[in-house]
């Protein structure tokens, strides 16, 4: 996330895990498929991530996600969805906790066989006819609703636009469309299955896989071929248009506009091609089946990186004080997420600076290559007020948590200009050629995975072929920046007794910030 300133099916199981069918029928009556009394009440649960303790839910692995989502013709009625979640169990569980937390659940089938169902927090639990055996998979499916108009004090989910529908979903909101494994660390491949009236197009993550139309609406499928983080889910429903382009080696990519402003916007999405190039001439291949731009008319004041089609406000790139390299750059922080964020995803969301920080460094390097001002300049402003940002924020690989009803709290100046500022220094320390070998052996080994902090300062010291833990460690979590390598001469605005500087220009404060 960039904020923007201006304005697997499988065969079910065999064994004892089949005599639940038989059980199951004995749940047949209304009041048990509706909620099933159990020895013990209910509990939220989380697998205990510094920053969203309740994100996530221990126990299962999710495999894949088969979302279908029916569109009446109107952003502000809720969506008639079915979500089919196939997931092997990692512990032997008499209950499976989803996170959902702003619909109506009408149903719920475990295996094909009914399942009772409550609420608790904002986790959906589910008690199966019979308990579940580690090493087993199980197939959940759930019909419910999905609301468009936003849940009271929370953020994210669906954006309603001008003409349709949007997501966004980070950090923690996809739980507020479907029910699902909300953390980045569980990632599984989707299938989307939308279905909306004639006259709208919908497109989501992935490559589309059919379109069956019926008297007076269409279904669009759509299939991820690499894994996801539910935070990276993207669904468009609007009165859109969808162009196509190829990219480096054939690379399929489309973009979603609104179709008015087609004309307009078509010299900005003929820029995709070469910047694709311009970060696999540094990182590394593409990692994802197709790419694209998904310019929404709403009002968000972020960029997204959803997987495989970035979302942005389709203002970004009509508002005339904006330069050029300015909204390039901006594209480039996006479509490096795919890389850093995306295709490594963070084991934690503590582990957010591994996404930002390399978004905003190569966003910088872009900048200083199309007019944008120097990356040493760029990164000598971040220094000086890089104190600022970890006595505010926390540091960089210590986000402070956020606000009850402000997850998106965490989004703060340390992990994006505070956190390139770290691969400065890393650059500054173990020399050009061993961060850019750094960088490819980063995106190469943790490709479709997950990674920590721990896991870049251990792959940082393998290629620097000295322990860099000693040097990285007070970068990362200490209060106070450390003394930049080779730049003695710097110093922080929080500890100089100096004048306080003049204030640089929005397009170049280091956090982008405008106010």
């Amino acid at each position: 996330m960039l904020r923007i300133p201006h304005r697997r099916t499988f065969r079910a199981g065999t064994g004892r895990a089949r005599h639940r069918r038989t059980a199951a029928t004995l749940l047949a009556s209304a009041v048990s498929v509706c909620l099933i009394a159990a020895s013990a009440p209910a509990v939220p649960l989380g697998i205990g991530d510094r920053l969203f303790p309740y994100l996530g839910n221990p126990g299962y692995d999710v495999l894949s996600y088969d979302i279908a989502l029916d569109y009446p013709g109107r952003n502000d009625r809720p969506l008639r969805a079915v979500t089919t979640i196939d997931a092997r169990l990692t512990a032997d569980l008499d209950r499976i906790n989803l996170d959902f937390a702003h619909g109506t659940v009408h149903s719920v089938e475990v295996d094909g066989g009914p399942a009772g169902f409550t609420s608790a927090g904002e986790d959906l639990v589910i008690t199966p006819a019979d308990d579940l055996d580690e090493g087993e998979r199980a197939r959940i499916t759930v019909r419910h609703t999905s609301v468009p108009v936003a849940a009271e004090d929370r953020e994210g989910g669906w954006v309603r636009t001008a003409d349709g529908l949007v997501l966004a979903n980070q950090a923690d909101a996809a739980h507020l469309v479907f029910p699902c494994n909300d953390h980045p660390s569980d990632k599984a491949v989707f299938t989307f299955r939308i279905t909306a009236p004639d006259g709208h197009t919908a497109v989501a993550n992935g490559l589309p896989a059919g379109a069956d139309r019926t008297r007076g609406s269409t279904t669009w499928t759509y299939k991820t071929l690499h894994p996801m983080a539910t935070e990276l889910a993207q669904v468009s429903i609007g009165r859109s248009t969808v162009l196509h382009r190829t990219g480096p080696h054939g690379l399929p990519l489309r973009d979603v506009v609104p179709t008015a402003h087609r004309a307009e916007l078509e010299p900005w999405l003929a820029k995709t091609p070469a910047q694709i190039s311009w970060m696999e001439e540094r990182v590394g291949r593409y990692p994802f089946e197709t790419y694209g731009l998904l310019l929404a008319d709403a009002s968000t004041g972020f960029a997204l990186e959803t997987q495989t089609l970035s979302l942005f406000e389709r203002d970004l790139f009509t508002d005339p004080a904006l330069p050029a390299w300015y909204i390039e750059s901006i594209m480039v922080h996006e479509l490096a997420h795919q890389w850093f964020g995306n295709s490594v995803s963070p084991r934690t969301w503590s582990d957010l600076w591994l996404n930002e920080g390399h978004a905003t460094w190569y966003e910088a390097l872009y900048a200083q290559e199309r007019g944008g001002g120097s990356l040493d300049e760029r990164m000598k402003a971040a220094y000086e007020a890089s104190d600022g940002w970890r006595a505010a924020g926390g540091p960089p690989a210590a986000p402070k948590p956020p606000e009850p009803g402000r997850k998106t709290g965490i989004f703060q100046p340390n992990v994006y200009s505070g956190a390139a500022l770290v691969l400065y220094a890393l650059r500054e320390e173990i020399g050009r050629a061993a961060f850019e070998r750094l960088e490819r052996d980063w995106v190469t080994r943790h490709r479709n995975g997950t990674a920590t902090t721990s896991d870049f300062v251990r792959l940082a010291s393998r290629v620097a072929g000295r322990d860099l833990t000693g040097f990285l460690h007070p970068w990362l979590y200490g209060a106070t920046t450390p003394p930049m390598p080779g730049r003695p001469e710097w110093k922080s605005a929080t500890r100089a007794a100096t004048p306080a500087r003049r204030p640089l220009p929005p397009a170049h404060r280091p956090d982008g910030s405008r106010e």
